[in-house]
């Protein structure tokens, strides 16, 4: 079905191992074989012809890659296909299907085991261990999952796409077109034996690894005036000038990534954000738009285009929503208490502080302030570990994302350790290893002050403790003080004794 010359290694092992390798995937219980595909191919095309039958729908948009398929390689894979819309009817969106079913044909008996191992994964049912996005609304959410892993493992790389594109999550939506059919044939056959082993999260981890190179291999002046995504698609086409294929293997797997479980929980936080926003299952190419407006955004302390960085910064399944003023100074006054009121039931929020002296600083708060009514007899203290502080153009985040090994894991058991009681009550799930968008409780820290988020009382704000106070403020809101703390690991976030000349708390407009 193809040029010999453009195999990977060992082309016999894969033909052997990979149908074994798919057959291990656990699967619906009525999923189509062999059998079925030559028992539907024949009544469908009947001759071998299948030039009047169009693709189905649902790869409208998607990338057809046929890696070096020969013309009777390329019908085969138009076969396929066409018996996966008929036989699957529920998938709408599924952009990585094609890429896949013609590699697999390259180490495929025929296009029946093909379309076997295709179906396999497509039906697969393994916990946290998906193959294939097969609508929009999935893919999309993978989309920002990836965004968020980048904001997390690559954040260089992050700040200069966040510089460079007017809409970030535009440029993410491509991630897997990078690997598929962005990389060569050899890297490509590669990719996919991580990926039969492991699933999806293997290609978070070599995309992840790509970002990081194409960072590093941008001129110092950086990307002015370039398009991103073009540079990107470059990059990877030419990945073979700036690393070895064992390489770009090793860099990913040298990412501390979030366990399947935690990565599944978070693409499950950004589909329910989709949808939402109005987006379901059966939509093919919805638009909505993910940066700040430009043209209608307006702070009297950061311009529009210091809140698209700072919206870069923030989880994607917020940054979907547009900045909402909740509270300002200027207009709501210098009152601790209605700072409370008007924050209240919103979650998260950005709070940015212009000083007398003309420095900017503030922070990203995940919980609603209304949970410092709930701290009972603790510290007061509440949030998340998605909280981070930020100097200028700078930010600090929780300093467990940079440092997982000073945590350990809770073990299993029916109740949580003491010291990790300091999360939102309304959080249940479990987690295995660090993850900054679950709860503090999951994990045994090794004080109290490791997780000092943020806290309110009539006296005033705290946000970071620890050894010090990454940003405090009093009653009046008209004072300030800034220190290193412990939670953030951060420098003072501005002269360490301040006043206020400006405070704004922006929300998400989810309406």
């Amino acid at each position: 079905l193809d040029s010999p010359s453009c195999w990977g290694w060992s082309h016999a092992g894969r033909a052997r191992l990979y149908p074994r390798l798919i057959q291990r995937v656990p699967c619906r219980l009525v999923t189509p074989d062999a059998l079925v595909y030559r028992d539907v191919a024949g009544r469908l095309f009947g001759k071998p012809s299948v030039s009047s039958h169009p693709l189905p729908e649902f790869l409208e948009g998607c990338p057809m890659p046929t890696y070096c398929l020969n013309p009777h390689g390329v019908t085969a894979l138009k076969k396929i296909l066409i018996c996966v819309g008929t036989l699957f009817p529920d998938i709408t969106h599924s952009p990585l299907l094609p890429a896949l079913a013609a590699l697999l044909l390259h180490y495929s008996e025929d296009e029946a085991q093909c379309f076997e191992s295709v179906s396999r994964l497509i039906a697969s049912n393994a916990p946290h261990a998906g193959y294939i996005d097969q609508s929009f609304l999935a893919h999309q959410a993978s989309c920002m999952t990836f965004g968020d892993l980048a904001n997390k493992h690559c954040p260089a790389a992050h700040k200069l796409i966040a510089s460079a594109a007017e809409n970030v999550l535009e440029v993410y939506s491509e991630w897997l077109s990078w690997l598929f059919p962005g990389l060569p044939f050899g890297y490509a056959v590669r990719v996919l034996d991580m990926f039969l082993l492991e699933g999806q999260k293997v290609l978070y981890r070599i995309a992840l690894a790509l970002l990081k190179q194409f960072r590093l291999s941008v001129a110092p002046a950086g990307l002015q005036g370039s398009d991103i995504k073009a540079e990107l698609q470059a990059f990877v086409r030419n990945i073979a000038q700036h690393m070895s294929v064992d390489k770009l293997l090793e860099r990913a797997f040298g990412i501390r990534l979030f366990s399947r479980k935690e990565i599944w929980l978070l693409q499950m936080a950004n589909r329910k954000a989709l949808m939402e926003r109005g987006i379901t299952v059966v939509q093919k190419r919805p638009s909505f738009h993910l940066a700040v407006d430009m043209q209608n955004f307006s702070s009297s302390i950061v311009t529009a285009q210091e809140m698209r960085l700072v919206w870069s910064w923030i989880p994607e399944r917020f940054s979907l929503f547009p900045p909402l003023l909740l509270f300002s100074t200027s207009e709501d006054g210098c009152s601790l208490q209605r700072f409370y009121t008007c924050c209240e039931g919103y979650e998260p929020t950005v709070l940015l502080i212009k000083t007398t002296e003309g420095e900017v600083c503030g922070a990203f708060l995940s919980s609603d302030w209304s949970e410092r009514k709930k701290s009972g007899a603790t510290s007061g203290f509440f949030g998340t570990g998605e909280c981070f502080v930020r100097p200028e153009a700078e930010r600090y985040e929780w300093v467990f994302i940079k440092k997982p090994e000073l945590a350990k894991a809770v073990p299993r058991s029916p109740s949580p350790a003491p010291e990790a009681r300091l999360g939102p009550s309304r959080d249940s799930r479990s987690s295995s290893r660090l993850s900054p968008f679950l709860a503090v409780r999951h994990f045994l820290l090794p004080s109290k002050t490791a997780s000092m988020f943020m806290s309110g009382s009539r006296d005033g704000i705290v946000i970071g403790g620890g050894g010090g106070q990454a940003l405090s403020l009093d009653a009046s809101l008209l004072w300030g003080h800034t220190e290193h703390c412990e939670t953030f690991d951060n420098p003072p976030l501005c002269q360490e004794n301040f006043q206020v000349q400006l405070l704004e708390v922006w929300g998400f407009q989810s309406a």
